[in-house]
């Protein structure tokens, strides 16, 4: 298993990922055109956990010069408790890092507990005083 950043070949297998592994997968942008977008604006920011040709883990490490952000946090639900999620969250925070980022959040849905676990874990706090607030463009 190793990680490395994904192309534009890899966003099929990683969309049909999204439905096995992550949460909210009818969101609006999580699409061929979305993805790849985003890849191409920063080839660096979607991270895999790889094993051969197969997808195990994906994180977007999205900075936008000020802020660093992270999206789409899924490990295999097979592969999951074997670490592959700390090593996606170390090598995220290691690009925000040498970006000079500061602080790192996650946007994770109130009623995800599995996710809260993994966050906690990581080493990331619920903020209960914030809100997001979004509007489909």
């Amino acid at each position: 298993m190793h990680l490395r950043p994904a192309v534009e070949r890899d966003v099929p297998a990683l969309l049909a990922f999204w439905k096995l592994a992550a949460e909210d997968t009818n969101r609006v942008g999580d699409d061929t055109a979305a993805v790849s977008a985003l890849i191409r604006r920063d080839p660096q920011a979607l991270l895999l956990a790889v094993d051969g040709d197969e997808i195990v883990g994906s994180l977007i490490a999205g900075f936008d010069g000020w802020r660093c952000h992270l999206y789409r946090f899924a490990v295999r639900p097979d592969r999951r408790r074997q670490g592959i999620g700390k090593l996606l969250l170390d090598a995220a925070e290691a690009r925000f890092r040498a970006f000079g980022g500061r602080r790192a959040d996650a946007m994770v849905l109130d009623d995800n507990v599995l996710a809260h676990h993994a966050w906690s874990a990581g080493g990331y706090r619920a903020q209960p005083e914030w809100r997001r607030w979004v509007k489909g463009l």
